[in-house]
């Protein structure tokens, strides 16, 4: 049987097994069920559409016989008693160093205009396994070129860290700047569930030519199924994993990890699994430690993932599932306060309530003592801005607050940051010892 040039396309890995085919059934909502077939969860399989253009779909689940069957694509035409094809190949994924440069969705076809993707090796889907034991320590820092987090939330290399922001706080451009100034051998971007307009903005605009050089981008947009979603993150970590096993210190960086669940809850209530937490099933939260695990230090004398996932809180609400699943299986949290960046602050990081929780084991004492002055400042002046605000603080009252209120502007204007300026570690450390010099806690 010969493939159509589509479908080729679709799977360039992906042959017939030699197998009889199965029939599909019955289609409710976004899941196909078919019978006699001989397939195993996340396999995939071809489905006939009349006049061509067959339908890619993977096995999400069984009942007894019956087999159900998730879409990648769009299934427009389908009918019962359709032919249903396994393939093989089911986890195997493109990637490779001539992935550099390239725009692809979540089943590594190119997306841009530079032609078919060359020279890739197989990678696996679902990663390979790392005992923790055998994992090197954080132990060095990573300058990603933003001054508030190298001084205030210093990373470490192999850290994997989120993102909080509701919408249109300035998470995304603080993304493309972590992109262009980071000092990582390779960036690997993957844009889950975004916008299609904001996935060409992040490429042309914030991106920009220099920094799509040395980086490979995974786009699935707002308007791919669930399934392609799923793998598109999952993609992304595949990629990012084959250049940390060259022994390549990466910087992948995920928008976002709650479209990644979202997919998963459309998928698993599809299915018939039962909601949990405010709608989300059971399966939702065993994803997510298995995808954030996956970054990280390699073995001893290995490469490394430093990992940045945006996690959206819904009307600014931190305490949103995901989002508090997420603080619990991550190394560390930068918030995003609207507020801030409501008085043109920018970037609108909320430091107070942001934490690196390896800062302590990759910087030395004296920068962590400022840090902790800095923080306790802040804290303080904010809990009698009011009294400023309204003059009725006289100077000399509080010791710790006359303080604060003279450091504040400058703390202020070392927090903040252009959106074309880089600062370094090292810059980054000196601006933070001229507001403190001497400190000692």
């Amino acid at each position: 049987m010969t493939l159509s040039s589509r479908w080729r396309n679709v799977a360039p890995e992906a042959v017939y097994r030699p197998r009889t085919s199965g029939r599909l059934v019955r289609m409710v909502g976004l899941t196909l069920e078919a019978i006699g077939i001989d397939v195993k969860t996340g396999d995939r399989c071809r489905v006939e559409r009349p006049g061509g253009g067959d339908v890619e779909a993977e096995v999400v689940g069984f009942d007894g016989q019956r087999i159900f069957l998730m879409p990648i694509e769009q299934v427009d035409g389908l009918r019962p008693g359709a032919r249903v094809w396994p393939l093989q190949g089911s986890a195997d994924v493109p990637v490779g160093f001539s992935l550099l440069g390239r725009v692809v969705d979540g089943a590594g076809r190119p997306l841009d205009l530079d032609g078919p993707l060359l020279n890739t090796e197989s990678g696996n889907l679902n990663g390979r396994y790392i005992n923790p034991l055998h994992r090197a320590p954080i132990r060095d820092t990573l300058d990603v070129g933003i001054r508030a987090i190298n001084s205030m939330l210093t990373v470490g290399r192999g850290q994997r860290i989120g993102l909080f922001a509701g919408s249109g706080v300035g998470k995304s451009v603080l993304l493309g700047m972590m992109t262009r100034f980071t000092t990582a051998d390779v960036v690997v971007v993957g844009l889950i569930g975004e916008r299609g307009r904001e996935v060409k903005e992040f490429i042309d605009e914030i991106l920009g030519p220099e920094g799509l050089k040395r980086a490979v981008v995974i786009a699935s947009p707002a308007d791919d199924s669930p399934l392609m979603r799923l793998r598109a993150a999952m993609y992304t970590t595949a990629v990012a994993e084959f250049f940390r096993d060259q022994g390549l210190n990466v910087l992948m960086l995920m928008d976002s990890l709650t479209r990644y669940a979202q997919a998963q809850r459309e998928i698993a209530l599809a299915v018939g699994e039962p909601p949990a937490t405010k709608g989300y099933p059971p399966s939702v939260f065993n994803k997510l430690p298995k995808l954030v695990e996956r970054t990280g230090n390699g073995q001893q004398g290995g490469g490394s993932i430093t990992a940045f996932y945006t996690v959206l809180s819904e009307g600014d609400d931190m305490q949103d599932p995901i989002a508090d699943a997420s603080r619990a299986i991550l190394d560390g949290h930068v918030v995003l306060s609207r507020k801030l960046a409501e008085e043109g602050h920018y970037p609108a990081i909320d430091v107070e309530a942001s934490v690196s929780r390896v800062m302590p084991q990759v910087v030395d004492e004296g920068w962590l003592q400022q840090a902790q002055l800095c923080r306790r400042l802040m804290a303080h002046y904010r809990q009698n801005q009011d009294l400023v605000a309204v003059g009725a603080y006289q100077a000399g009252t509080d010791q710790v607050l006359d303080v604060a209120i003279d450091r504040m502007p400058r703390i202020k204007a070392m927090l903040r940051q252009g959106l074309t300026e880089g600062s370094d570690i090292d810059t980054s450390r000196k601006a933070l010892n001229d507001l403190f010099p001497g400190a000692e806690g």
